[in-house]
Order: C-alpha cells, then structure tokens, then sequence
C-alpha cells in the first residue's frame, strides 16, 4: 500500500509541475520508476493505473535456504560429532541429507548457538625473553614432528 501513496504523490506533485528528477528524489525512488508510472497514468487514468499496479502479479521470491530444521541437523552433526568443523558438517549434510550449503553459511548457523573461535591461539601473551650476555649462554630449542622423525633446531639468542 505505501507503493500506492508514492504513486499517488509523484502524480501530484508532476501535475503541479515539478521535475520528474526532483519527484524521484524526494519520494525516494528510482528516477525511471517516475518515469513509467506518469507514462502509465497518462495512458491509463490514476485510477486504472493504481487498480492495475495493485492486481500486478508480483515475483515470487525464493525460499530462505535455512529453516529450523536444518539448523537442528548442523547443531546435532555439531554434538554427536566430537565438535567437528563446518567443512565435516558440510560433507555429513551432503552425504547423509543431500543437502548443499556453504562452510560459511554453516559457520553463520553454528555462531549463533555457539561461541567459535580459531583452535590456534592468537596474540598469546608469552613470557619474557632472556637477553643473553655472552655468547651460548641462551640457546632456543624448536622441535617439529614429521611422524616417526623429529628434527630439533638450536637458534643462539
């Protein structure tokens, strides 16, 4: 119905002899939809335009994708799966479901039940460095696993 009132107000106001330009700005619509409602209500009358606009089959619009049953399934997925991540919910759904959505979608329903957070920890605060002295007094150790293998390093400070 507001869409009603704007027509009607941009049929006014261009009877009265304001710019199409200025209508469209101050009903805060697109300058060309000015344009082909006056085009139409010349053709027609207002009265036979606003019956006409207000019998117009409008578009169907889609289904919103996610419904509470589909959250349901990725928060059990979620539960019976040891706190597994979007990417294993979005292969569990499509295997087990057929169904098809995004990991960020997934990540999306997941935030709103849970709190997510990166399994790396970020911005750690760490102790303090030790400054060394002398040469040798301070030696970091690093030790990277690469399966039955582990390879050291030693780095003087």
């Amino acid at each position: 119905m507001l869409n009603l009132t704007k027509i009607t107000m941009a049929w006014e106001l261009y009877e009265s002899g304001i710019p199409k330009a200025h209508i469209a700005d101050r009903l805060k619509v697109n300058r060309e939809t000015i344009h082909l409602w006056i085009k139409n209500i010349q053709k027609y009358g207002l009265l036979e335009f606003l019956e006409r606009y207000s019998n117009a089959k409008k578009g169907e619009g889609s289904k919103r994708k996610l419904d509470g049953l589909l959250k349901s399934r990725v928060y059990r997925l979620r539960e019976e799966n040891r706190d597994c991540c979007g990417q294993k919910i979005k292969e569990f759904l499509s295997d087990e479901f057929g169904i098809s959505l995004s990991t960020t979608t997934i990540y999306k329903i997941l935030g709103e039940k849970y709190t997510l957070r990166s399994k790396w920890k970020k911005n750690r605060k760490r102790g303090p460095i030790p400054e060394a002295s002398s040469p040798r007094e301070v030696i970091q150790m690093d030790t990277v696993d690469f399966g039955a293998v582990f390879a050291f390093t030693g780095i003087d400070i």
